[in-house]
């Protein structure tokens, strides 16, 4: 008698937390503004090649135990309940965190006040320091925290999304989008190791590119881009987005005589 083994399908990996900041500025001596858009680089193990907003995986080194006092405006109630996490309050607090922390070590943009309440101003060569030290270890953000008495800028990020890996994926993310306005003179410059270039365009220039095949977005990118097309500042496009309702949006891949399709909530074929 022959026996037939029925394959066990695995279960699907457990996305990690994850967050990503739209940074966006003024166009000068335009009615427009632009968002930053970095280039991921070609043997990443996650969005190889594509131009994302910056980000990455939370890490337990984001949240130390005093975190919430280095952060402006933002505590971790606040953050449970922007996120809807009300039983994890502390962990919801270092999704602004760690937006900052991969904000700092891809492009070098320092989301934070100094301790004279203005804007952060730390020496160049000391800031080139800190960010080279973060790269190597996360929790070296802390220490440049600390050591310049700085206050993270938590209260001008905007949550506007919530984008979940689909589950036929092996490497997942459960990933809340921000958006905060670019700090004013400040350089974004890619670290040359994860982010190989930087990029400002317009909502509209940078949908445009993508549907010309010019510049590769992923599909969230392309759906949150939407969200901020159609308004003529960066001031405005954040009034749009504070407040919104944000849905848990996990996709699903299906694959139909060769081709693979993306399908999103509420289209057909998606239940």
């Amino acid at each position: 008698m022959s026996h037939y083994v029925v394959p066990v399908k695995p279960p699907p990996a457990t996305p990690a937390p994850a967050a990503t900041l739209a940074l966006l500025r003024d166009r000068p001596g335009a009615a427009a503004f632009e968002v930053l858009l970095i280039r991921r680089h070609g043997a990443s193990k996650f969005a190889a090649g594509d131009f994302v907003f910056p980000g990455g995986k939370i890490e337990p080194d984001d949240n130390p135990d005093d975190a919430a006092a280095w952060c402006a405006g933002l505590d971790p109630a606040r953050a449970a309940r922007v996120l809807g996490l009300e039983t994890a309050p502390r962990a919801a607090l270092g999704y602004w965190i760690g937006a900052i922390r991969e904000t700092f070590e891809e492009v070098g943009l320092l989301l934070a006040y100094g301790p004279d309440g203005g804007p952060a101003r730390v020496d160049p060569a000391r800031l080139g320091d800190h960010r080279r030290a973060c790269q190597a270890e996360n929790r070296a953000f802390w220490d440049m925290v600390r050591a310049e008495r700085l206050t993270l800028a938590t209260d001008r990020l905007v949550h506007f999304a919530h984008w979940i890996t689909p589950e036929t994926q092996p490497l997942r993310f459960d990933t809340r989008f921000f958006a905060t306005p670019a700090p004013a003179g400040q350089d974004a410059v890619a670290d040359a190791h994860e982010i190989t270039e930087v990029r400002w365009l317009a909502p509209r220039e940078a949908l445009e590119a993508n549907r010309r095949g010019e510049l590769p977005l992923r599909v969230p990118t392309i759906k949150n881009l939407g969200l901020l097309d159609g308004t003529a500042s960066a001031a405005e496009a954040l009034r749009r987005l504070e407040g919104r309702a944000v849905p848990t949006i996990m996709p699903r891949v299906i694959v139909e005589g060769g081709t693979r399709r993306v399908l999103l909530p509420g289209e057909p074929g998606y239940a």
